[in-house]
């Protein structure tokens, strides 16, 4: 598949975008390897840290254009894209503001001396990214390692090229040297050959099961460090004494956001038996009510999918999943016409046999089960492959509490969807990956922790 500007509303080709052949990605890889030799990357923070503020205040300026590019090229809800834009802002403002306390000189107390460690850059990172959040995954792989001093090689999905190329060239405007953060439009082997360059010292990698699989395969191969945020089926509890009201409203959000591409949606919603009929009504009522159309257009509340592949392969999933004993509450099917849309669809009645207990959902599919008790709900939960992310609605907080600490995921939100913020660390356990991106915790994982002790003697 070539790196292509598709707009997934009516499937139209914009534009191609070539690939960097092999020379082009050597002197990619030479320039950025240089650039972290040099005084840039290991001097002084403040110079990184003026171009990541420089960097929120083009983004901030730019706000507009990022957001149509981002819902042009893959098909997310205009109001949507805004607000990814402004986070990403916000992510490169807040490191800016922050990385100089996270990164420095900790002391140790020892018998053996004076003691500290100290925060260096590694080197030369390899990033793969998706196109779900077309701006938003590479900031959190950017803000991070720009400030540590690690330069980055960035390889973005084939089908938000566009936007790849805006967020280089913001960065290059916000005064970056050339090979602090490369965009570069290579298949899978040109990646495979990066990582096992002696000059590359690590990968991180936002996307499917199997493309992290591959990453850590190679990564592991020639000793190399990665971080993976993979895929999720997230949990959406709601007990019998939540707000319903807030819960319906929130769930639905949660699940038809960017269309459902988003890899901590809520995909298993368990529902408390004691509610469940009530939850149905409201819930199939609130997706009855959307409206399909033009991402562009203020008025539309659920988008195409990413991509005809991405539609069909939605499709083929439910469809399986109903011959194998779910049942179709709502919808079910593509949206006739131009476009990759599909209709909001809710599943029943998935039994543990069926390809759907297991699987990961990518797009506007509500799986529903009927839980009696909390202890059903978290045997259920933890019953996963993934285990990224979760929801829990109730009205008593020591049982939010313990319900939250009991379920196997890398985050738990208490009455409201799953979300991030800059200050927030993100990521998952099990098949949803390892390490953590953003807040203190994500600039830490490629890094460094140089101890060095002045001898008590």
């Amino acid at each position: 598949m070539p790196y292509q500007t598709i707009n997934p509303a009516n499937n139209k080709l914009v534009k191609s975008w070539p690939e960097h052949d092999a020379r082009q990605t050597e002197q990619a890889l030479a320039t950025a390897d240089a650039l972290y030799h040099s005084d840039w990357c290991k001097g002084p923070l403040q110079p990184r840290l003026q171009v990541l503020k420089k960097l929120a205040e083009l983004i901030d300026s730019r706000h507009e254009e990022l957001a149509v590019a981002a819902s042009s090229e893959m098909g997310k809800l205009i109001a949507q894209s805004r607000a990814e834009v402004k986070l990403c802002a916000q992510i490169a403002r807040y490191y800016a503001e922050n990385a100089e306390r996270f990164l420095a000189p900790v002391s140790y107390p020892s018998e053996l001396g004076e003691a500290w460690v100290e925060n260096h850059p590694v080197g030369v990172l390899v990033a793969v990214e998706p196109w779900n959040f077309p701006f938003y995954q590479l900031m959190r792989v950017l803000a991070p390692n720009l400030a540590v001093g690690n330069p980055v090689l960035a390889k973005h999905a084939k089908n938000v090229p566009h936007c790849a190329h805006l967020f280089e060239q913001l960065i290059l405007e916000a005064g970056a040297p050339v090979g602090a953060w490369t965009n570069l439009f290579v298949n899978n082997d040109q990646i495979a050959q990066l990582i096992a360059d002696d000059r590359v010292q690590g990968a991180a990698l936002t996307g499917s099961e199997k493309a992290g699989s591959a990453v850590a395969q190679q990564a592991g191969k020639y000793l190399k460090k990665t971080t993976l945020e993979l895929g999720g089926n997230d949990v959406f509890v709601v007990l019998d004494d939540c707000d319903l009201d807030k819960a319906v409203s929130a769930g639905v959000a949660a699940r038809l956001n960017n269309c459902g591409q988003v890899c901590t949606a809520a995909k298993r919603f368990l529902i408390h038996e004691k509610i469940a009929d009530s939850f149905m009504e409201k819930f199939i009522a609130a997706f009855n009510a959307v409206k399909i159309g033009d991402p562009l257009d203020e008025k539309t509340t659920l988008g195409p999918l990413s991509s005809a592949e991405a539609r069909d392969a939605l499709d083929k999933q439910v469809k399986e999943a109903v011959q194998h004993g779910a049942t179709l509450k709502l919808g079910g099917a593509p949206v006739a016409g131009e476009g990759c849309y599909y209709q909001p669809t809710i599943l029943t009645d998935i039994s543990r046999d069926n390809p759907a207990w297991y699987a990961e959902f990518f797009g506007p599919v509500a799986q529903i089960y009927i839980v009696k008790d909390d202890d059903e709900a978290v045997k259920l939960a933890n019953d996963s492959h993934y285990g990224l992310g979760g929801a829990v609605f109730t009205r008593d907080m020591a049982r939010a509490r313990s319900l939250a600490s009991r379920i196997e995921t890398g985050m738990v939100y208490i009455n409201s969807a799953t979300n991030t913020a800059a200050e927030l660390p993100f990521g998952g356990i099990k098949r949803s990956g390892y390490g953590r991106e953003l807040s203190d915790l994500g600039i830490k994982e490629f890094v460094n922790q140089k101890l060095v002790v002045i001898s008590a003697q």
